[in-house]
């Protein structure tokens, strides 16, 4: 789901106090000849509130496999997001099939003025300030994708001043 992204840096687990959000759960049904076999979906946000996030699935025929499963998944797909002063560096468009995220970071004491899988994300993550809004498509799996799509394309003034060669002041000056 990263390779598109160049600027990703990916996290190990270890030594993490990670805290998972249950995003959402749906019954999903298998129709078959013997009749209908129905099993369970999570998808679930992990993070450890400083800017390490990872986004998991699980599926089993009960409800807490599945979320266990979910969690194991989201572990292994750690990744750091650049973070300033409990904000976003800058302002960042996110989609994900018919899923569309706007991410705009925000003043101290706005609060994350997001809403269900949106908010998951970015309480994970460790964002305290940011206004969002999330458009098309309202599938838990989509938005999550598009908010990490959103987040991925993320890059702190250290990394620009990195990439054009420059030092941070000759960033801010020019």
């Amino acid at each position: 789901m990263y390779h598109k992204y160049n600027n990703v840096e990916r996290v190990h687990p270890s030594g993490l106090e990670l805290q998972d959000h249950l995003v959402g759960v749906q019954r999903v049904t298998k129709v078959t000849k013997g009749g209908r076999a129905f099993g369970f979906s999570a998808i679930v946000v992990v993070g450890d509130g400083q800017g390490v996030v990872g986004q998991g699935l699980g599926k089993s025929k009960d409800v807490a496999t599945a979320i266990a499963k979910a969690i194991e998944n989201a572990k292994k797909n750690l990744v750091r997001i650049p973070i300033t002063n409990k904000t976003l560096p800058h302002e960042q468009k996110g989609k994900y099939g018919g899923a569309r995220v706007f991410l705009k970071p925000a003043s101290e004491g706005t609060g994350v003025i997001a809403g269900g899988p949106v908010r998951a994300v970015l309480d994970s993550v460790g964002v305290h300030n940011v206004l969002s809004k999330s458009q098309g498509s309202s599938n838990p799996h989509n938005v999550v994708k598009a908010t990490f799509d959103a987040l991925l394309q993320l890059r702190s003034p250290e990394m620009v001043a990195k990439e054009r060669g420059i030092s941070l002041d000759k960033l801010f000056k020019g």
